[in-house]
């Protein structure tokens, strides 16, 4: 069902009837770390936000194109719901941040919010929304706040997708998630506190391979595509250039084997793969392994200890990828995440669980099947 605009990730929606009577209690400072990008800061809210962002969402063309803010707003709701988007940060169910900017007279000032919500109904699945304070439009606050949280979300959190909803009317809205990598999917109709009743949304949805990849964080990542200059040298007179990335299964004392995630700022960033990389020219796929695991994990692997097992073909919109895998039990070192990555030991039955690229998905099944 969808859900709205730039829903309120972000603000103050209306809390339980039971919850309105009471006081919310204190809650401990959340355990996240806050994202920063050129000109802002998202962190987690705090009670002090409270006063200026009743003044902020407090203001018909903020809330009109919110789904869960009644209008007028009422001042004690702003308390409750930052109490309330505290609590979701430490479960985990939701990631409502307060978008702050720095000023040299008053410091941080707070110019609206920006969210993710998952809904324990629709697992692998996360809902964006953000809404600015009408003072700052106009300045690419909420394409630079959404974009951060949605690369994010999807390279941290064990999701597949992200949703969004904006209303027909709303144009500016629409072209933010346009701009921040998301497409449309169809059309819907969601009740809104704020207009008193249903209205007709259009639904977008963001997936990982629809996400540009941000200029600050560089290029793809050889694994996902040909180094300038190279396309032309390695494609035939008519097709797509062939790419040769080599991976390793590497298995412990246990039978697990290694996954590592791909970190944000990477293209498909979040997904679980196989540790490995390009093959450089004139560089065999073993000797590419040998440098990869000693550059990404910290490992000296002898080219005896390579076992090849099986190869996966793939072809992706810009080239076609061929990436041998390979078996390897033993090594020296002590394995260490030297680029920042996530990684995993996973039993051969639970790879099935993890999301992975498609042209690791292939060898899941085969590999469970031999170990």
């Amino acid at each position: 069902m969808p859900r709205s605009q730039p829903k309120a990730p972000a603000p103050p929606e209306v809390p339980p009837s039971a919850a309105i009577s009471a006081a919310p209690a204190a809650s401990p400072e959340p355990d996240f770390a806050p994202l920063t990008t050129e000109r802002l800061i998202l962190r987690p809210l705090r009670p002090e936000d409270a006063p200026a962002l009743h003044r902020l969402v407090n203001d018909w063309e903020v809330a009109k194109n919110l789904a869960r803010v009644p209008f007028p707003y009422p001042r004690e709701l702003a308390d409750e719901w930052i109490a309330s988007t505290r609590g979701r940060l430490a479960t985990g169910e939701g990631y409502d941040l307060a978008i702050v900017g720095r000023d040299e007279q008053d410091g941080e000032v707070l110019i609206g919010c920006v969210g993710l919500r998952l809904d324990p109904g629709t697992p692998r699945v996360a809902e964006l929304g953000y809404w600015v304070g009408r003072r700052f439009w106009g300045h690419g606050v909420a394409t630079e706040a959404a974009g951060r949280l949605l690369r994010w979300g999807l390279a941290h959190l064990d999701i597949d997708h992200v949703e969004a909803n904006v209303l027909l009317d709303n144009h500016r809205s629409a072209a933010v998630l346009r701009r921040i990598g998301f497409q449309e999917a169809g059309e819907g109709v969601l009740e809104f506190l704020s207009r008193g009743g249903p209205m007709p949304v259009r639904r977008y949805v963001a997936r990982r391979e629809d996400l540009p990849v941000p200029e600050e964080d560089g290029p793809p990542t050889p694994a996902e595509a040909p180094a300038a200059g190279e396309e032309a040298a390695s494609a035939p007179a008519a097709g797509k250039p062939v790419l040769l990335v080599a991976a390793v299964a590497l298995i412990d004392a246990d039978g697990r084997v290694l996954l590592a995630r791909r970190p944000e700022g990477k293209p498909l960033a979040g997904l679980w793969e196989f540790p490995g990389g390009k093959v450089h020219p004139g560089e065999t796929p073993e000797a590419a392994l040998i440098r990869e695991l000693k550059e990404e994990l910290g490992i000296d692997v002898a080219e005896s200890c390579l076992a090849p097992f099986t190869f996966a073909s793939h072809g992706y919109e810009r080239f076609h990828l061929l990436m041998p895998l390979y078996l390897c039990r033993r090594w020296n070192g002590t394995i260490v995440a030297r680029e920042g990555q996530a990684l995993a030991w996973v039993r051969p039955q639970r790879l099935g669980d993890y999301a992975m690229p498609p042209a690791d998905k292939p060898l899941v099944a085969l590999l469970r099947d031999f170990l």
